[in-house]
Parts: structure tokens; sequence; C-alpha cells
């Protein structure tokens, strides 16, 4: 009886299975079973790559020669330098670009240095991301200061697409590394920014913050930037985005002798009382008065005289108060500052 007894209670765990197997897969909706790989993914976002569909800016700056200046040395691993294109990438689609607008150059460097293409190559947003995406690394090095002396005397000459100082378009480098210069980079980067380019160092990983600081142009706070890893360098496109389109011509490097004017999309140089520009539309002289001599219908020598010593007082006069009112523009800048 016993045995009959422990045959029919096995017997209705077996018949109720299948009721049991349906009552939890209702309450608890099973999942199909994922592989290792793609749960460990889980909540991470997906990979990103090289968009090379052409993004409109809502960026209306007036126009740049830019040059990036990327490291491709062996410390980078190909999947790193693949997050820099992507960077170059999105900086290209925050801008605007054109033959008369931002124009856009890339010196690849390591050992030896590649310029990848020229201002003067492409004028198109897809055509110049379609070069990003051609881009290989070219392994060992890290030659920094050769590439920025590429980068002054190749790719920001009128030859290579840059345009004439007469144009007011401003030169900005943007330098990507992360290691330490194998060569001298603080006398070629003042070298460059004595040119009017405007220097921007970006660091990730290892990269060296004293050579950083070296090459960057002034204030280093605006113009030296660091991130821990590749993986979230793209986070520096908006902080560029907000720096170049608001770029102000007159602090991004002009060679003024007295005040620089800012005039929307670009900049014009003008002097201080009692001097004139001059042709070069950069320096100023002073102004020359002009005194009338009129000749003395009875030749008399001593009011010719006269008339010569009031001319050469006059002169006088209008230099000491150039320079009087010089002292006061400065006294009103730095009271201005106070």
């Amino acid at each position: 009886m016993r045995m009959m007894t422990m045959k029919y209670w096995l017997w209705s765990i077996v018949c109720s299975a299948p009721l049991l197997l349906v009552d939890v897969s209702a309450t608890y909706q099973v999942l199909p079973a994922k592989s290792f790989a793609q749960s460990r993914n889980n909540g991470r976002p997906p990979t990103r790559t090289l968009n090379l569909a052409k993004t409109d800016s809502q960026c209306r700056s007036r126009p740049l020669d830019l040059v990036f200046i990327i490291d491709s040395s062996r410390s980078i691993r190909p999947a790193d330098f693949e997050k820099v294109k992507i960077f170059l990438a999105d900086m290209v689609d925050t801008l605007v670009v054109g033959s008369d607008a931002t124009r856009v150059a890339v010196v690849n460097y390591a050992s030896t240095v590649k310029i990848e293409f020229l201002l003067k190559d492409h004028f198109s947003k897809a055509d110049i991301k379609k070069a990003i995406s051609r881009i290989e690394p070219l392994a060992s090095g890290t030659m920094t200061g050769l590439a920025i002396r590429t980068a002054l005397n190749q790719a920001f000459t009128e030859q290579s697409g840059a345009r004439p100082r007469s144009r007011n378009i401003s030169k900005v480098a943007i330098i990507v590394t992360d290691g330490r210069p194998q060569d001298q980079v603080e006398e070629v980067s003042a070298t460059a920014r004595a040119a009017s380019i405007q220097i921007y160092a970006v660091g990730v990983d290892r990269a060296d913050m004293a050579s950083l600081r070296q090459m960057a142009s002034l204030p280093l706070d605006d113009h030296v930037f660091y991130v821990e890893t590749y993986g979230v360098i793209e986070k520096l496109t908006s902080k560029f985005r907000e720096t170049l389109c608001g770029l102000d011509p007159c602090a991004a490097g002009n060679d003024c002798e007295h005040t620089c004017v800012n005039s929307n999309a670009s900049f014009y140089c003008k002097c201080r009382s009692g001097y004139i520009l001059n042709a070069d539309q950069r320096t100023c002289s002073l102004k020359q008065v002009k005194a009338e001599v009129v000749v003395d219908p009875c030749k008399c020598e001593a009011r010719l005289a006269f008339q010569k010593q009031t001319q050469a007082t006059m002169q006088q006069l209008t230099a000491k108060l150039a320079d009087v009112a010089a002292r006061i523009e400065r006294l009103e800048n730095e009271l201005g500052r106070a």
C-alpha cells in the first residue's frame, strides 16, 4: 500500500511539471540565453565608427585655417587611433567648411612626419572626412617638434592653401598626443606662435603636461586640455566648438602696433590719436602737420624765419600731445583691468 502511494505521488509531480514551467515562464518572462560577450557588454554604449555623412553645423564662426597635428606613434593602439579620427571628423562637423570658410589640413607624425592633406585639397565636409578615414598610423617615435615645424613651414603656407595675412584669417593648430616628445618643442612652438598661429595642445593618458604647456598659446588654461583615455576624447568636441565658434579675432594672434578692433568675422588695426595707419595696415606713423609757408612779397627774411620756427614748434607740440594721449590710453586700460 505504501509503495502504491509513493508511485502515485511521483506520477503527480511528473504530470504537473509542464504546468509549473508555464506558470514560471508567464510570471518571470524567461529570456533567450545570451553569450558571455553579450552579457558583459550589457549597459555599454555601442562602439562608434567614423560617420561620413554630412552634418550641418550651427557654428557660424569666422573662417579659420585649421591644421590638426596628430600623434600616431607606437604607444597608440589601432582602436585608439580610430577614436582620434572620429574626434577629427566630429570637429569637422561642428564647423562651417569651405574655400571661403574654414579650411582643414592634417599632419600625421611619429618618428617621421606625413602631411595627409593640405588646406587647399578639400573644401567639403564629406571629402575631408573621407580623407580622414583613410589615414593610417605611422608606428614608432614621437617627433612632435618636427611635426610642428613641418606644419609651420609647409601646411600653413599660401602655396598649401593658407590665406594671405591681408585677409585676416586666423590660423589654428590643434595638437593631439599621448606621450613625451623625443625632440625639442619649446622653440619651434614659440616661432609658430610668433607667426600668429594659435596652438591648442591636447594630452591623452601618459602625455607630458610640461611639454603641452611649452607648445600651447596663452592663456594656458584655455589652450591646454587633458583626457584620461582616447575613449573620452570626443568629449572635447563641444569644448572646442565653444572655443572656435566664439574665437575673438583680436585674441587669436595679431600684430597691430597700437589697437586691434574686432569686426564680426575679422579685425582691423587702428592707430592712437596723432598717428596714421601705414600701408601695411598694421603699423603706425606719427602724423605730420604741414604748415603752409607764405612767401613774403617783400622778401623779409625775419618773417620767413618766424614761419619756419612756428612750423617746427607745432610739430613738436603735436608729438607731445600724441605721447600724452598714448599715456592716458594706457592708464585707462590699466584701470579697466583693475
